[in-house]
């Protein structure tokens, strides 16, 4: 996108927008780390709430009917007691589902999660099959038992994907709790197998198989998440592991394991069963906990490196906005400055100069702001300097010319008056036609000298030494200007009205009808006539030169134009206009107008209307 154009602040802002718009973004990446922790935190109530205790509750009485379900395959008794533990089973996978349905719990539920209880529900619909094969009485009690553990299992990888708390060691922790939870479901699964069996029993080769698989399964789990417990946490387990309860099971199942017999009294099983249950509640209770006090450290970093993240960054916008206003005003200011010095300063100090004015030199006012911007400034103030030196010294030297041309022009001006009244007197003694005329010849000649000795007086901003006291006759005013040129033989006078200029301003008139008329008749064919008519109009008198030449190109005659209105200074560089300076200068002064158009003849008619103020109705005689 092109900005030539643009304003500085747009500019300066533009600048300063790319560490803004980099400061933001960074912001907004910290913030959006810290907030992402923030809403895990805010997830976590409600996924306890909506999925972990009701999904647990739902668990314990699938673990509960599962162990029923085992003692009934063995006696076919308790029909009773199995019949309302499924009712309590039925409630709790109810309340899970609906907790689960929620519209608070299934926001906050993720993708990955939604997918895992969609697993559990679909393994839940199939609990009526399992309850189908306690029923029927024909399945061994590895399939029963294995129907209820799929169901179980779905759960546990469930929570693998809801444990949310962003610090890693409390993470670790609740994983290890997560991974004891399933040795305490390995033990439930163990004590349905043995009640299963039944005090005295005997393993086949499928329940011996299944029955050590679970012994080293929950041995190397238990002993994988006592190892990555801290002291506090492990001390409940710490305690169990040490007890008589907890020896007098592991001695049962190994001989179990060994000799496929079961003793008669299975208590230990039940004992530890209860002892575990119960130090698993206390552990989770010691993991909330902690769990509280991390959420509320993490919710105060969250404020605080949100909310001074927020303030820096506020403050980072609004220096960064004045900083750019202050920037954009000291420019805007130097701009001023380097405006009033082109435009106003400049063109009044030449202006003045030129016409000969006293033009003091003023200083530009001090630019404040920054090292840069002063500099600047005062390189400024010293380029107004050396132009107002440079100006002032041309000003002398135009001066100085325009003496020089002055005193020549008046020196030759002197001598052709001496040297046309020294021709009168001989033309007035002649009586020879032949020296007579030759004498007319050189009066003539003269005459056209004293013109352009004029010009140079003109050119200069002096005025001519002749002139009238009395209004002069027009028709004598163009015949003394056609008098003035050389091919005077050329030039057709028309009658001209009975009109007299103002004796001030006919020597200005016939200087400039002079010109013009010389002008008409060197561009155009020397088989040519040039006419003057002259008539009055509204706003004064109207004469006009009208040559058959070869006419002027339009644009050319534009340009003309505009010089003869705009009366410029006379450039010593121009030397081929000197007529056409020397006629704006005249028209300027005497407030005629001078208009060039083509005529119809093809030529160029030069048009100038004198105003009424110069004009007189009387005629007196020329002196």
């Amino acid at each position: 996108m092109d900005n030539s154009g643009r304003p500085i602040r747009f500019k300066v802002t533009a600048l300063l927008l790319v560490p803004i718009v980099s400061l933001v973004l960074l912001w907004g990446f910290a913030a959006s780390l810290t907030l992402g922790d923030g809403l895990r935190l805010l997830e976590i109530n409600t996924l306890v709430n909506g999925v972990a205790t009701p999904s647990e509750k739902a668990v314990i009485e699938l673990q509960y009917e599962r162990l029923q379900s085992a003692r009934h395959l063995k006696t076919r008794s308790g029909r009773e007691l199995l019949v309302q533990q499924r009712l309590k089973s039925d409630r709790a996978l109810a309340a899970f589902r609906r907790l689960v349905l929620a519209e608070d719990t299934q926001e906050t539920v993720g993708e990955d999660l939604r997918m895992r209880l969609t697993t559990v529900f679909a393994e839940v619909d199939r609990l009526p099959a399992a309850r189908a094969l306690v029923d029927s009485g024909s399945a061994d009690a590895i399939r029963v038992i294995d129907s209820y553990n799929r169901i179980i299992d779905s759960v546990f990888r469930m929570y693998d994907q809801m444990i949310l708390v962003p610090d890693i060691s409390i993470y670790q922790q609740a994983r290890s709790v997560t991974a004891l939870g399933e040795a305490k479901e390995i033990l439930s699964r163990q004590r349905a197998l043995l009640t299963a069996v039944g005090p005295g029993g005997r393993l086949n080769d499928a329940e011996h198989a299944a029955f050590a698989q679970l012994v080293s399964t929950r041995r190397l789990v238990q002993r994988q998440a006592m190892a990555r417990l801290d002291a506090e946490l492990r001390g409940p387990y710490g305690k169990l592991d040490a007890s008589a309860v907890n020896r007098a099971f592991v001695t049962l199942e190994s001989r179990v394991a060994a000799s496929r017999q079961l003793p008669a009294d299975l208590s230990p099983v039940d004992r530890l069963w209860n002892e575990v249950e119960h130090e698993q509640a206390q552990l989770v209770d010691l993991l909330v906990g902690r769990v509280i006090p991390a959420a509320t450290a993490i919710l105060v970093q969250i404020a605080v490196a949100g909310g001074l993240g927020l303030v820096v960054l506020v403050l980072s916008v609004l220096l960064s906005l004045r900083f750019a206003g202050r920037l954009a005003a000291e420019l805007g200011a130097l701009r001023d400055v380097a405006r009033e010095l082109a435009e106003v300063r400049l063109p009044q100090l030449v202006d003045r100069l030129r016409r000969g004015r006293p033009a003091p030199e003023e200083p530009l006012p001090r630019v404040e702001g920054t090292p840069e911007i002063r500099d600047i400034g005062q390189a400024l103030d010293s380029v107004r300097h050396t132009a107002y030196e440079a100006v002032a010294d041309q000003a002398r030297l135009r001066r100085g010319v325009s003496q020089v041309l002055v005193s020549l022009a008046r020196r030759n001006q002197s001598l052709l008056h001496r040297q046309l009244t020294q021709l009168e007197a001989m033309q007035r003694k002649e009586e020879q036609p032949e020296t007579l005329a030759d004498l007319y010849s050189l009066d003539h000649l003269t005459t056209r000298m004293r013109r352009h000795a004029e010009n140079l007086i003109i050119l200069s901003g002096a005025a001519p030494g002749r002139g009238w006291r009395n209004p002069v006759p027009v028709i004598d005013v163009l015949r003394a200007a056609v008098a003035e040129i050389e091919d005077y033989a050329r030039v057709q006078v028309l009658p001209a009205p009975s009109v007299s200029l103002a004796g001030s301003a006919v020597t200005d008139l016939i200087h400039l009808i002079a010109e013009l008329v010389e002008n008409a008749t060197v561009f155009s064919p020397p088989q040519t006539r040039v006419i003057i008519r002259t008539e009055l109009a509204a706003a004064g008198l109207a004469v006009e030169v009208e040559d058959r030449g070869m006419g002027v190109p339009e644009p050319e005659l534009a340009e003309l134009n505009r010089r003869l209105a705009e009366s410029p200074e006379f450039d010593l560089a121009d030397s081929d206009r000197l007529g056409l300076f020397v006629v704006a200068t005249l028209a300027s002064r005497l407030g005629v107008r001078v208009t060039l158009r083509p005529s119809p003849y093809g030529g160029t008619s030069a048009i100038v209307l004198i105003p009424a103020a110069v004009t007189a109705e009387e005629a007196p005689a020329l002196p």
